[in-house]
Formats: structure tokens, C-alpha cells, sequence
């Protein structure tokens, strides 16, 4: 217990957790992102209201959601002490240091992505997971959909909403080859795969949830 403990609290050992949880969210997004884009459907919410009453009420989605919010704490508490220690092996700065020559902004910026992206989701929970879950603890009728239209007529929720999915794009761009790489799957013929496809899914999927709130506030989905 002691060796195995040692290996997941080592520089490597947490870099290998937050690659693991890392893989774990990018599939929840999956999930996610592919239930929103059912109010694109434009039915009235009826296809989006049936996806979102199964996920709220299925005994084994249920339990995942424990998983999912156990995962997202480790990667956070995980990104935390990464931080940190990189901190105390470099106490003083360089006394000369081209960062921007050597990487992106963004890959610089995780740690502010990742808070800007905390903050985004703590304001998720509270407009949409927990009236959600109180409905199906008090076993009342919860329209999502009618709750999501109400929530986007208030722009300044849209426009937080929208910076949210931004941080999440940019978080991506790296989080999404890093975790690959992390996870030691990397390989001449699949890595560059593996890039394109985490290029276009840290576009896309940001890009489906920001039009779900500005659809709505515009009024083009009713």
C-alpha cells in the first residue's frame, strides 16, 4: 500500500491521474454535448426533455454522476498540488525565458482556464443540475428545457455562459493530446491523429454548447 501510494502522490503519479480523469471527462463531455445538441431539433424541447428525464432518472447514470464528480474533484485537486510543486522547484524565474517560443499561451494558462472553467461550472450546477435533482428527489415533473429557455433570457448568463465554453476550447486544445500522451499512448502513426482529432473536438463541442444559450436568447430556438 505504501509503494502504491507513493507511486500515485510522485510528480509522475499525479500526472498519470490527471490524464486518467482527463479521459474520463472529455467522454462525459461526449455525452453531454450530444444531449444539448437535441434542442437543435427545434420540437419544442420535446426529444431534449425525454434524454434529459432518462439521465435524471436512470439508476445507473445516477451513479456514474458520482464517478463524474469524484473525477472532476481529483483533476482538481490534482492540477492544484501540479501547480504548486512546479512552483517550489522553480522559486526564482529564469534570468532569461522565451516561454512563448517553446508554448502556447494556453498550455501556460491552465491553471487560470481551469479556474475560469470551475467557476463556469459551479454556475452550471446551480441553474440546471440542482433544480434538476430536487425535482427528482421530491418526485416532481421538471421541465428542463422550459428551465433552460428561462435561464438564457438573461444576458449576462449567456455571455458567461459563452466565455465558459471559450476557456473550456482553449483548456482543450491542450488537455485533450496531453492526456494521450500522459497515458504513454503515443505512436508515429496515431499521435498525429490523436492532434487533429483533439484540434477539432476542443472546436467543435465548445462551439455546440455556446450556441445552445445564444440560440435560445435570440430566439431561434423555441
Amino acid at each position: 500500500m505504501g509503494s502504491l501510494s507513493k507511486t500515485f502522490t510522485s510528480s509522475v503519479g499525479r500526472k498519470f491521474v490527471m490524464g486518467l480523469t482527463g479521459l474520463f471527462l472529455i467522454s462525459f463531455l461526449i455525452v453531454h454535448v450530444s444531449i444539448n445538441a437535441l434542442i437543435f431539433l427545434n420540437d419544442g424541447g420535446q426529444t431534449f426533455n425525454v434524454a434529459a428525464d432518462f439521465m435524471g432518472h436512470n439508476l445507473v447514470v445516477r451513479v456514474m454522476e458520482i464517478g463524474l464528480f469524484a473525477g472532476i474533484i481529483l483533476h482538481i485537486v490534482q492540477a492544484i498540488v501540479l501547480t504548486a510543486q512546479n512552483k517550489a522547484a522553480r522559486p526564482s524565474a529564469y534570468a532569461y525565458s522565451n516561454a512563448s517560443a517553446n508554448s502556447t499561451w494556453y498550455s501556460r494558462s491552465m491553471g487560470l482556464l481551469g479556474t475560469l472553467i470551475l467557476m463556469f461550472l459551479i454556475l452550471h450546477l446551480y441553474h440546471f443540475w440542482w433544480p434538476t435533482k430536487a425535482a427528482v428527489f421530491n418526485h416532481e415533473e421538471h421541465d428542463t428545457f422550459q428551465n433552460i429557455t428561462m435561464v438564457f433570457q438573461e444576458l449576462w448568463v449567456v455571455i458567461v455562459y459563452v466565455l465558459g465554453v471559450i476557456s473550456l476550447g482553449y483548456h482543450l486544445l491542450h488537455g485533450f493530446q496531453s492526456a494521450f500522451q500522459t497515458m504513454g499512448w503515443n505512436h508515429k502513426k496515431w499521435t498525429p491523429v490523436v492532434k487533429a482529432v483533439g484540434f477539432w473536438f476542443s472546436i467543435i463541442v465548445p462551439i455546440i454548447f455556446a450556441l445552445m444559450p445564444i440560440s435560445i436568447y435570440l430566439g431561434w430556438i423555441s
